[in-house]
């Protein structure tokens, strides 16, 4: 159990222990929230009021907070509630993310330069329509598959903690996060030239190469390389735009909270109670 939780007096956890508790969650996970908030929105403002909205109610229900989880968890389960709350049918939203067949380059005539084949300046270029490119597509992916992907892939927290916040089992968190990130995928292969001349013949058949792409799914997960030398050129693009779409991703971890909002929340935090 962590010391805040323990810091209570007979009436709970006194008003000044969640003060000082809830002004510290704001300064180590504020941005992530926040960004997890905007890609969930995907309009500023409304991702103000999602965050200003967790931050309250973590506040009011702090003297419930026992410790049986961390505090990230227990902050970030409020969080998915609330973007529950929050969901609405937006314009435009698919219905679907769409089968894994069509989430695959499985015969495509051409495939996409890999970094080895492309100079710095490309690279630069590349690198920042993808973001553009990739920005979008979170947007337009269906909820239960952008908050796992949000969750993992930019707030950082792993499959099993991914599972914990929203209540899923690990397989179904893995499956819907691999669908999302085979999504943004292919939004970011559209920013890469294709290499001259057609493509080889697959190298292995289609079971293969899918085993290949759950074992480099896998080693993304757990933040360790995938090294493979049986891999064919097919397979090395579609890893390459993987790997492309995961290291956007991961940029997208460093933005901040806005200033103003931080002094919005903590004004509002000071004013406020606990229930």
């Amino acid at each position: 159990m962590s010391a805040m939780a323990s810091s209570t007096d007979s009436d709970g956890v006194g008003h000044g222990a969640a003060e000082a508790a809830l002004q510290r969650l704001v300064d180590e996970h504020g941005g992530h929230l926040y960004q997890l908030a905007f890609r969930f929105c995907g309009a500023r403002e409304e991702a103000e009021d999602l965050v200003q909205e967790v931050f309250l109610s973590a506040f009011r229900s702090w003297g419930e907070f026992r410790g049986e989880a961390s505090e990230r968890t227990w902050l970030y389960r409020i969080a998915a509630r609330a973007c529950q709350r929050m969901h609405r049918k937006r314009s435009g939203e698919p219905e679907h993310i769409g089968s894994l067949d069509a989430l695959l380059p499985f015969g495509e005539p051409l495939i996409a330069l890999v970094p080895a084949e492309q100079d710095d300046a490309l690279q630069q270029q590349i690198h920042a329509e993808a973001r553009e490119r990739l920005e979008r597509a979170i947007t337009l992916l269906p909820d239960e598959f952008r908050v796992p992907l949000v969750l993992k892939e930019i707030v950082g927290f792993s499959v099993r903690e991914v599972a914990e916040v929203l209540g899923l089992e690990e397989g179904t968190v893995r499956s819907r996060v691999h669908r999302a990130r085979l999504k943004l995928r292919a939004a970011v292969d559209g920013a890469i030239p294709r290499a001259a001349g057609a493509a080889p013949p697959p190298a292995y058949d289609e079971q293969t190469c899918l085993d290949l792409l759950d074992a480099k799914q896998e080693a993304i997960d757990r933040g360790v390389p995938f090294r493979s030398d049986v891999i064919c050129e097919r397979c090395r693009s579609v890893f390459a735009s993987l790997d492309l779409a995961h290291e956007v991703c991961r940029e997208l971890a460093s933005g901040a909270m806005p200033g103003t909002l931080r002094e919005r929340l903590l004004k509002e935090i000071r004013g406020a109670g606990p229930a």
